[in-house]
């Protein structure tokens, strides 16, 4: 391997620009890993951390544009960078062709002065000063930037409560505002469940759950991941419940997090109980008796929490659903069996490698496999002694569960669900680690997502499959599809899609990790 290194001084494109740029990089033949990012300190320090950081590379300004290729030789490297400079150029034409969008909040509220919503993705060093004065003149915020410093985040929310607004965020993915899908959301049908979440994807796996299930939503509010810690209180945890709670078009309430910090946990169930409304609280992985004690029931899962708040907006039992639920997981018993009959006997071939775009579906998926006889490590980890480092660990970790929409990965990169190139690489990487038995994805739908997420798997699936069975290996592919058959993405054709490769598709992330564990935990 080579690295090249090409410095345009004093050169600037927007982040977008510079992630769909690299994108192209790394679909081209011979390229390992690229960087396009303007010269910062903070990216600097990003490169390094990626092993591209060269001299030239360390050198430059924070306003020079870097571009770092790793390749297999000097040609592939030197074909590589001149795509860079004429991808650059293309874009540059494009922007000052295409029409002009406002570039400052207050452009964008005079082309709309009847919005009372603003959705901010910029820079996260903008991101707190915009969001304030979108705050300050009365409008609701989705903050989607991420990188926003704590204390910026906890004075954005109280001046929200202040204001009587949502600030939803930073780094919050998804929301359905009033039938407006906004970020990732699914095109999920009208209804009377409404839904406050601290995450992303889980939210998007509730309310496609309660899709698959009939039943829709009254609105959907994102909170930002940091709410429900100590920190920051619960405000915005605490809104969404208040509204919806007030909310005469809900009638049944979800809350969607992993574990809250234990005081704003009780903060947030003393609220639960203030209101006669019933309310499923799925708080993956917290301690289940102050919940039951607040609802009468805990959920322990996404699915777990659709269904039950499915049934209650039927005027059915919660019980009965999560007993059915039960029930149907046994179906998983002997197609776990069958799989792992395929695979090479006694311990050659036992390792899961659980690969995600969405965090949360991570998360969920290690506290289902919490138990198997190897533990499950993850740069995501439910527990520090599990921590993933990237150093090569796949080969002697028995089980990886990755987080591939972590910081780490996506740095001067697409979003996974977005751009599917980093997992599909990392696909191939497992099938060709002979220890590989099982390969766990999640297949994310949605309007900000990519077009074809599941055809665009399947390429990699179809050379995994190759690469494993040229060596007389088999792989057992398991995945579930979060989305709606309304989608962009229609969730039938994209399951479709992945039965036709062979793959086991389960109707959402729970069962699919429940198999995976079924699988691995026999391979003894």
């Amino acid at each position: 391997m080579s690295t090249h290194t090409r410095i345009k001084p004093s050169e600037y494109h927007d982040s977008v620009t510079l992630m769909l740029v690299a994108k192209a990089l790394l679909e081209l033949p011979g390229v390992a890993d690229a960087a396009v990012v303007m010269g910062t300190p903070a990216n600097r320090e990003l490169v390094a951390a990626a092993g591209l950081l060269t001299e030239a590379a360390g050198a430059c300004r924070p306003d020079d544009l870097v571009i770092v290729v790793k390749a297999a030789d000097e040609a592939a490297g030197q074909a590589a960078l001149v795509q860079a400079d004429a991808l650059l150029a293309a874009r540059a034409v494009a922007t000052t062709t295409t029409a002009q969008r406002p570039k400052s909040l207050a452009s964008a509220i005079a082309a709309n002065p009847a919005a009372n919503l603003v959705v901010i993705s910029v820079a996260g060093r903008y991101a707190a000063q915009e969001a304030r004065a979108a705050l300050e003149r009365g409008l609701h915020v989705l903050l989607f930037s991420d990188n926003v410093p704590l204390d910026e985040e906890i004075s954005l929310k109280k001046l929200a409560v202040e204001r009587g607004l949502l600030c939803m965020g930073p780094d919050a993915g998804t929301a359905t505002i009033n039938g407006v899908a906004l970020g990732f959301a699914n095109a999920v049908p009208a209804g009377r469940v409404g839904l406050v979440s601290a995450s992303g994807t889980g939210l998007q796996g509730v309310t496609c759950g309660l899709a698959r299930r009939g039943v829709g939503v009254s609105q959907a509010i994102g909170t930002g991941g940091r709410d429900l810690s100590a920190s920051v209180g619960g405000p915005m945890m605490l809104a969404g419940l208040r509204a919806l709670q007030e909310d005469p078009a809900t009638d049944v309430i979800v809350l969607i997090s992993k574990p809250p910090a234990p005081s704003i946990a009780a903060r947030v169930l003393a609220q639960v109980q203030a209101s006669a409304k019933p309310t499923v609280v799925c708080f993956l992985g917290a301690d289940p008796l102050p919940i039951e004690a607040a609802c009468g029931f805990h959920v322990t899962n996404l699915t777990q929490a659709a269904a039950a708040a499915a049934a209650i907006a039927r005027g059915e039992q919660p019980e009965a659903a999560l007993a059915q639920l039960e029930q149907e997981s046994l179906a998983l018993v002997p197609l776990a069996a069958a799989e792992q009959a395929k695979l090479a006997p006694g311990h050659a071939q036992r390792a899961l490698r659980g690969l995600f775009a969405g965090g949360t579906f991570c998360y969920e998926a290690q506290l289902i496999l919490k138990n198997l006889p190897e533990p499950v490590y993850s740069n995501a980890a439910l527990d520090k002694s599990r921590a993933w480092d990237q150093v090569g660990v796949d080969a002697i970790r028995p089980h990886v569960c990755l987080d591939l929409g972590e910081d780490e990965f996506t740095q001067g990169r697409l979003h996974p669900m977005m751009d599917p190139t980093l997992r599909n690489r990392r696909i191939i990487e497992a099938a060709r680690d002979p220890a590989t038995a099982v390969i766990l994805l999640d297949i994310v739908l949605g309007y900000g997502a990519h077009p074809d997420p599941a055809g665009a798997a399947v390429e990699a699936i179809h050379e995994a499959q190759r690469i494993a069975g040229a060596a007389g290996r088999h792989i057992a592919f398991i995945a579930s599809v979060c989305g709606t058959e309304t989608d962009p993405q229609p969730l039938s054709q994209q399951e479709a899609i992945l039965r036709d490769a062979g793959v086991h598709v389960l109707p959402d992330n729970a069962a699919a990790a429940r198999l995976a564990g079924l699988i691995t935990q026999a391979c003894k």
